[in-house]
């Protein structure tokens, strides 16, 4: 049996309550697409970093060519870095470390960092990060973050929680219990397509207006890519041994309901 839990943005987080949990990160727009994108194509890694310092350190006495400063600052471009645009990275990241620091999505990630595994998750990869975590094989907790912005919940983020709990239900064939947020995520995903949810949401309507159109749809394809990027204990955002996705072996249907939270 395992317990689904949901938190609506990153200042939920507790750092002290998922110690020894599964976590799973939802930044759609953009930070956990970009991140997957990235992977897909051949980055070598992700070191996903919270400020400018961290990042200059992490890009210090690296060879030019051997790694991409990828980033913006509350939706806007930054000096010296990268767009974390992920059709425009996907051209240029091959065999190179992505030091990524946005304002949201790497943020949630480091503060992840004590869970047992962290997992990032967008609509690319959904079914193969459910499907690594049924093949787990354990009695866990399983807690998803949706990053928010700037401490406001995203829409979005929600959709994508609930989008992957329906992957999680189909590939796994254990009982599962959903936190009420949980649940709500869900519901919510029912009978809604990813594109206009994107596109509508407050952060969408941003990024369209900044000509971002192409790339909502762009990550708005489900189950494109088999990656399953995890969080190292060295801070690295790397790929999961097993990145195929194979048959659909679950069939779960059971959705129950708790009070409680995560513990």
């Amino acid at each position: 049996m395992k317990k689904v839990h949901l938190l609506f943005k990153k200042e939920d987080i507790d750092e002290t309550k998922i110690e020894g949990k599964v976590v799973v990160v939802f930044d759609l727009l953009l930070a956990t697409s970009v991140i997957t994108a990235a992977l897909h194509t051949g980055a070598k890694e992700v070191i996903p970093v919270s400020t400018m310092k961290e990042a200059m350190a992490e890009a210090a006495g690296r060879e030019k060519n051997s790694c991409l400063l990828v980033g913006e600052h509350r939706g806007k471009k930054m000096d010296h870095f990268h767009e974390p645009n992920p059709m425009k990275i996907i051209d240029i990241i091959d065999k190179k470390t992505m030091i990524l620091l946005t304002t949201n999505g790497t943020v949630a990630i480091n503060q992840t960092s004590s869970a047992e595994q962290v997992y990032i998750a967008s609509l690319l990869n959904e079914r193969a990060v459910a499907q690594a975590i049924v093949q787990r094989g354990k009695e866990e907790t399983i807690i998803l973050v949706c990053s928010g912005s700037s401490g406001e919940f995203c829409i979005e983020d929600f959709y994508g929680a609930g989008s992957f709990i329906a992957s999680l239900m189909k590939e796994s064939s254990d009982r599962l219990i959903f936190t009420e947020a949980a649940f709500a995520a869900h519901e919510f995903y029912k009978n809604r397509e990813p594109k206009p949810v994107l596109t509508e949401s407050r952060v969408g309507q941003m990024l369209t207006d900044s000509g971002y159109g192409k790339e909502i749809s762009f990550v708005s394809q489900r189950d494109s890519m088999s990656v399953v990027p995890q969080l190292s204990d060295s801070n690295r955002i790397c790929l999961n041994n097993q990145e195929q996705v194979s048959e659909n072996k679950g069939g779960s249907e059971i959705v129950e309901r708790s009070n409680k939270t995560a513990r």
